[in-house]
Formats: C-alpha cells, sequence, structure tokens
C-alpha cells in the first residue's frame, strides 16, 4: 500500500520510525488512517529484521487527537448497528495486533493523545513523553462509552482501578507529571530531546537478543492474563530454555 496518512522509514538496523502524519488535523485518525495502520502493522507480524519501532506524531501540535470526527460523525450517521460494530471491532484489532507485533514499540508522545491516540500509548510497550503530554480517554465525552478501544483492558493494569475509573468516567486529561507520578509513562523529557530519547532507547534495545526481546514481550502480555505465579514461571522458564538453546547451540 502507498501510504498518505502515516510515514515509515529504517532508521538504522532493527529500528525503524513509524510517523502519523496528518498534522494540520492534530494527527487524527480518518478511514484511510485506520486502513494503511491495519496495513502497517499486519506487515510488521513477518518483519523479522526490525527489532523496535519507535511511533510518533507529526507536527508542534500533537501526538494524536483522536478520531477524524468530522468523518466519522457522517459516517456514523449511515451505519446500523451491525455496521457500526464491525467498524467498532476493527478499532479495537489494531490495538490487539500492536501486541501480537514482534517488535518493541515506543511511544514518544508530546501534546495531546486522546481518545484512540490514548489507545495508541496504551497499546505500546514503553511510552517516552514531554513536559506538554496529555492524555484523555475521551470516548466518554462524544455521548459513548469510556471503555473503548482497549482502554477498559490496559488503564486499571497501567496504574490501577481507582484512578483509571476516575479517567474514564471523567474524560480528564492526565498532565505529564501525572502519567510520570502514576507509572504511565517510564521517562519524561524536554520536547527537543524526546526522539534522542526513544531511540536511546530503541539502541540499546536493539543490542539485546532479538529472540530475548521478542519472548519477553509475549511473557509480559501473557502474565498480565495469567492466573497465578506457576503459571507464569512456567511461561517464563519456557522462554529461558527457548533462548539458551538458540544462544549455545543445545537442544
Amino acid at each position: 500500500m502507498d501510504y498518505e496518512t502515516i510515514v515509515y522509514e529504517p532508521q538504522e538496523p532493527g529500528i525503524g520510525i513509524l510517523t502519523l502524519n496528518r498534522p494540520r488535523t492534530y494527527n487524527a485518525v480518518n478511514l484511510r488512517m485506520m486502513k494503511e495502520l491495519e496495513d502497517f502493522w499486519s506487515e510488521r507480524a513477518n518483519d523479522l529484521d526490525t527489532h523496535v519501532i519507535i511511533l510518533r506524531g507529526s507536527g508542534e501540535k500533537g501526538f494524536c487527537a483522536g478520531l477524524d470526527l468530522g468523518e466519522a460523525l457522517e459516517l456514523q450517521q449511515q451505519m446500523n448497528a451491525h455496521e457500526f460494530y464491525h467498524s467498532q471491532c476493527r478499532m479495537g484489532k489494531l490495538m490487539l495486533t500492536m501486541r501480537q507485533v514482534p517488535q518493541i514499540i515506543i511511544c514518544a508522545v508530546h501534546g495531546a493523545a486522546a481518545g484512540i491516540g490514548f489507545s495508541f500509548a496504551l497499546s505500546s510497550d514503553v511510552r517516552v513523553i514531554s513536559p506538554d503530554a496529555r492524555f484523555s480517554a475521551a470516548y466518554i465525552n462524544i455521548g459513548l462509552g469510556g471503555a473503548d478501544m482497549a482502554c477498559s483492558y490496559f488503564l486499571p493494569r497501567m496504574i490501577g482501578a481507582g484512578r483509571a475509573y476516575e479517567y474514564m468516567l471523567t474524560g480528564n486529561f492526565m498532565s505529564a507529571q501525572e502519567a510520570m507520578n502514576l507509572g504511565f509513562a517510564s521517562r519524561m523529557v524536554e520536547k527537543d530531546r524526546l526522539m534522542d530519547a526513544a531511540l536511546g532507547l530503541a539502541r540499546t534495545m536493539n543490542g539485546k537478543n532479538p529472540v530475548g526481546l521478542r519472548l519477553t514481550k509475549e511473557a509480559i502480555n501473557v502474565n498480565i492474563d495469567i492466573g497465578g505465579l506457576e503459571q507464569a514461571l512456567h511461561v517464563e522458564n519456557r522462554n529461558q530454555a527457548l533462548l539458551y538453546a538458540e544462544v549455545f547451540k543445545k537442544i
């Protein structure tokens, strides 16, 4: 697919940069961008040469303001319940695919990440932010439920149910400092150093065993849902044995 709303650039061996590229609309997600992101993440499933992807928004305004509401409202007025449900499932599947791709996703956020933009940040593996970053589960602000696009799954697990309830029921913004205090983001740096910080993390990760990176991401995702310590240890022990065989060539 020839991309119009996103830009993908291999930065260096093992590292790529994906840019949401609709800066005039705060990188709002329209139907074209949705299709392009579906195509892009689907392609990454078999991309064994790329180990880390940095996800960012273009322009000075912000990371992603959410859905392109002008287009979305026009399309929704033409939908019946079945068609709306299909559209909703497509958006949710995009978050699942981000968790399933083998690459580590580092989300570099400046300005607002609202609605589906918030979900992109939630679905990434690591979040690096600038002091002007802010996050909103804005779904409830447009008359729908606050549990949308994987937010009700990820947010309570990342910051605890008590604060997650507040953000999802009010649609209020989480500031950059709150994101750091709650453990939602791992690093906060000045805006002009945002990509340098993201690239530094990417290079550190890219220096590790790529199979180890992939299995670690898989193990974290599985263990978020796992029933107990015994099952978690089983996943970890299997992964380490596989890596031992891969590194030392012993079967």
